[in-house]
């Protein structure tokens, strides 16, 4: 058994001979944010992993054993919902809100610049599609965001600074918009106001508005709209 207690973010400092050398191992998010654990890389050996509290490992990061070898990590692909703007209704300001109001709920979320991705949850699922976002269950990497665990996880030297920024900016934008255009979606099943029936699921994807003009629903096609 390998035992780790170093891990370099992002391969920090080591050559490109090294990192394409380098075994790998493939963890999702649910243990990547723990500090101990044990895995079993591609070549088939035990790690015991022992890192600083609070410290995460990011798709990306290099495990260093105490022996010298070099262990890369990565994201593994898990169920995850891709939170997108309704390409048909939406706005690029509509997937702001949508962070906006994930974050005050404090939930794990990853950020880019076209969408969101958050664990599953068939309640937040239903509030999204009140805001007439698209919200599609897939299977992919998860890098959520370090400030959502208020100080929990930690950044570990990696870009998240300017997202970070980016998200005080959404903050601010917000308090000018939300209350013109979105009176109740703190209700996790209710939301806009608009009259809509029930969700169907987390796995759906489509949009609130859509249903709320009872558009038919074809799935994988956003909100048949």
């Amino acid at each position: 058994m390998l035992t780790i207690h170093k891990l370099l973010p992002q391969g920090q400092g080591l050559a490109k001979v090294l990192l394409q050398r380098a075994a790998t191992v493939e963890l999702d998010w649910d243990v990547r944010q723990k500090s101990r654990f044990a895995a079993t890389d591609n070549q088939g050996r035990e790690l015991a992993i022992f890192l600083p509290r609070g410290q995460a490992v990011r798709g990306g990061d290099v495990l260093v054993a105490e022996d010298g070898s070099l262990i890369r990590a990565i994201a593994a692909p898990q169920r995850v919902l891709k939170i997108t703007a309704c390409a048909t209704h939406g706005t690029a300001f509509d997937l702001v809100r949508a962070a906006y109001h994930l974050g005050n709920r404090h939930v794990p979320i990853e950020l880019q610049p076209d969408h969101l991705k958050i664990e599953p949850d068939h309640v937040l699922a239903d509030m999204l599609r009140s805001l007439h976002m698209t919200v599609v269950a897939a299977d992919l990497p998860f890098e959520p965001e370090g400030g959502a665990y208020g100080g929990h996880v930690t950044n570990d030297g990696h870009s998240h600074h300017h997202h970070s920024h980016g998200a005080g900016h959404a903050h601010g934008h917000e308090h000018a918009h939300s209350h013109s255009h979105d009176h109740a979606p703190a209700q996790p099943a209710g939301g806009c106001g608009h009259a809509q029936p029930k969700a169907q699921g987390a796995t759906r994807a489509g949009c609130g508005h859509c249903d709320h003009h009872d558009h038919a629903y074809h799935p994988g096609q956003g909100c048949g709209g």
